[in-house]
């Protein structure tokens, strides 16, 4: 039986899967460069033009690596580009924005409770805001205020602030940490396309045409490089929070976000001072005690009461989408359904022990509830047994069987 649920649901898996391994390959790479750039050391024997060369052993072999400064003399016959790992994971990235927060924008984008506005509007500025976010941050870079990496990155650190305040008052706090992410995402990704790569191919060019390179190419891709190296495990922390919604759900979200940021430059702090220290190798350790002093500075902001006492037990207004599940035939005892096995979770304060917020943000405690997360009921308690988890699974074969057929008569009305 074709069921077109499942299959989006296995899209957004597979793209997912895609977005994470070209993570992995773009991050894995981009922090070896950098731990191998910074651990150069110069040699009286060096080749013209070498600025500096490392010794390294893996996997049983020994390497012998010489960094050009500007170029060699002569362009080798087998240069590899890395490149395509960026340009995957913005790509695999900006299609999961779009399976999930644009197609289903009603439910994980918009949040009448923060601005109620139409799908089509929070889609529009979800958009126009990636690509100011990257034509901002470049003409920054490009200004005389650029010129100085410092106060350059404190400027941006204050904008990144400014975007997390208003990101957090425009979306749902689960998107607006996303979309946090993926501004983020998108600057690191276009520094790649239209500054490190096309840099490096003037590079090239003039190589071939037997012109002596001008090192200002290489170092305006070494500052955009240095910035994806400090802004990289924000974006994988922005990216995994939608799991947890103590991080994007607070009343303190923008400023938790915020503090995101100063933990990713802390701990890259200590792994690029330890990359270019002289043996034996040793890294500023106050960082660590900073990084944690940030995290529980996070923890402490996530206790504040993420809804007020009563909100969330109000029954709002359903899109057309969300109205046909709950004109459904069997929508009365799918809400029974739910009401007796996942609301006791899913609520505002949770009544089972060591959970402080609805699991994923979501709530079930009204009518309307159940009937925007319709899809999820479905797919989590319908044709998987994945919910309720582990001993709190009371639901009956037969309940399960009904809210399939509740869910099908929706979407098929």
């Amino acid at each position: 039986m074709f069921d077109a649920t499942i299959l989006w649901s296995w899209a957004e898996f597979a793209v997912r899967w895609l977005h994470v391994i070209a993570g992995i390959a773009w991050i894995g790479s981009s922090f070896y460069f950098i731990a191998l750039d910074l651990g150069l050391r110069k040699a009286p024997d060096l080749p013209q033009g070498v600025h500096g060369e490392e010794w390294q052993v893996h996997g049983g072999g020994f390497y012998h690596i010489q960094k050009y400064l500007v170029a060699p003399e002569r362009l080798p016959d087998h240069l590899i580009w890395f490149k395509w790992e960026s340009y995957t994971t913005w790509l695999s990235g900006f299609a999961m924005l779009v399976l999930v927060y644009y197609f289903g924008a009603d439910l994980f984008l918009v949040d009448p409770t923060v601005l109620d506005m139409p799908s089509w509007l929070a889609i529009l500025i979800s958009l126009f805001s990636l690509g100011l976010g990257w034509l901002a941050y470049d003409r920054i870079c490009k200004s005389p205020f650029g010129e100085d990496n410092t106060k350059l990155m404190l400027l941006l650190y204050l904008i990144l602030v400014v975007l997390a305040f208003a990101y957090t008052h425009i979306f749902s706090g689960r998107a607006a940490f996303v979309h946090l992410g993926a501004i983020t995402a998108t600057v690191m990704s276009a520094n790649v396309f239209f500054i490190i790569i096309p840099n490096q191919k003037i590079v090239v060019e003039d190589l071939k045409a037997g012109r002596v390179p001008d090192a200002k190419y290489g170092k305006i891709a070494k500052q955009r490089s240095t910035h994806n190296n400090y802004l990289t495990l924000p974006v994988v922390f922005l990216m995994l929070s939608n799991h947890y919604p103590l991080a994007f759900a607070g009343d303190w979200n923008w400023v938790i976000a915020s503090l995101v940021f100063l933990m990713g430059v802390t701990i890259r702090h200590y792994f690029n001072t330890l990359h270019a220290s002289d043996f034996p190798k040793k890294g500023p350790i106050w960082t660590w005690g900073a990084t944690a002093l940030l995290f529980a500075a996070i923890v402490w902001l996530s206790m504040a009461p993420l809804y007020d006492a009563d909100e969330g037990w109000e029954e709002s207004a359903l899109s057309p989408a969300s109205q046909r599940f709950a004109e459904a035939e069997g929508f009365e005892e799918a809400v029974d359904i739910v009401m007796g096995n996942c609301s006791m979770c899913h609520s505002p304060e949770p009544g089972w022990e060591g959970i402080t917020a609805p699991p994923k943000g979501v709530k079930l405690v009204t009518q309307s509830d159940v009937a925007r997360h319709a899809p999820e009921i479905y797919l989590q308690a319908g044709v998987t047994h994945a919910m309720p988890p582990g001993r709190a699974n009371f639901m009956a074969p037969e309940d399960r069987a009904s809210l399939v057929r509740w869910y099908r008569a929706g979407a098929e009305g």
